[in-house]
């Protein structure tokens, strides 16, 4: 019998922004199914607990994790972070970007120029520069994935989140982009769209129940998501299962775009 469809056993994914919330999610998930994940973060001692977590949770299977902190604003961090992964574990199947950044809320009337910087620097620029970091060993191999954690705020105005959501527009395009130009080299670059998921990241919108129910009470599932619900997504795509599968954009968000 062959093996699953979604089994990962020998393959290597680097996930940036992995210590926590839906970075972390994938990589528990990624893990679980064999394959050997890189946990990222801006603190070291973060990344290590989760890397500890994972390898205690899986000891004895194919599965497993290392910690290797970087500051994915930095783009010799980021070389860095990608050198260190092939030097321990020999190679990159998967790049997972998941971190992100939003450190302004409100108009764009108000929206302070240094902030706009940061926000496209770091979710934009820094994407962009990890997957022509990996690309070259990739097409090597003729084979590997990229997959760009966006977000539902990319496809619709916001009053409060537009530099935000511009990032994570841009994100979505940027897939494209990088599908259309690796599909030749069997390299499948997709993206994932979450609605409202219980993270750290947007506690402010879940946190306070009168706020949740308005946030969803219109939408089908009538419900916040969780993080393992969004990391199933990211095992299709990294997996035999997603192999005809590129320059897409999952959304996992309850149903809220749908109506």
């Amino acid at each position: 019998m062959t093996a699953s469809l979604f089994d990962m056993t020998g393959k290597v994914a680097l996930i940036t922004g992995s210590s926590k919330g839906i970075g972390r999610a994938i990589a528990e998930e990624m893990a679980r199914q064999g394959a050997q994940v890189v946990i990222s973060s801006r603190k070291a001692d973060a990344c290590q607990a989760v890397a500890d977590a994972i390898n205690e949770e899986l000891e004895g299977t194919a599965g497993g994790a290392v910690s290797i902190p970087a500051h994915i604003g930095h783009k010799e961090e980021l070389q860095r972070l990608v050198d260190e992964t092939r030097a321990r574990l020999g190679r990159i199947d998967s790049l997972v970007c998941n971190a992100a950044v939003n450190p302004y809320y409100g108009p764009m009337a108000g929206l302070p120029d240094d902030a706009f910087a940061k926000i496209l620097d770091v979710n934009i620029k820094s994407n962009h520069w990890l997957a022509q970091m990996v690309i070259p060993e990739m097409r090597e191999r003729r084979d590997g994935t990229i997959i760009i954690v966006s977000s539902v705020g990319g496809l619709r105005g916001s009053t409060d989140l537009g530099a935000y959501c511009i990032s994570k527009a841009a994100d979505v395009q940027l897939v494209r982009n990088l599908a259309a130009e690796l599909g030749p080299d069997n390299i499948r670059v997709n993206a994932i769209s979450p609605g409202l998921v219980r993270t750290d990241f947007a506690r402010a919108l879940w946190e306070n129940p009168d706020i949740l129910e308005k946030r969803t009470s219109g939408d089908p599932l009538r419900r916040i998501g969780e993080p393992r619900e969004i990391a199933g997504a990211a095992v299709f795509l990294a997996s035999a299962a997603g192999t005809f599968t590129t320059g897409q954009n999952f959304v996992i968000d309850g149903g809220a775009t749908s109506v």
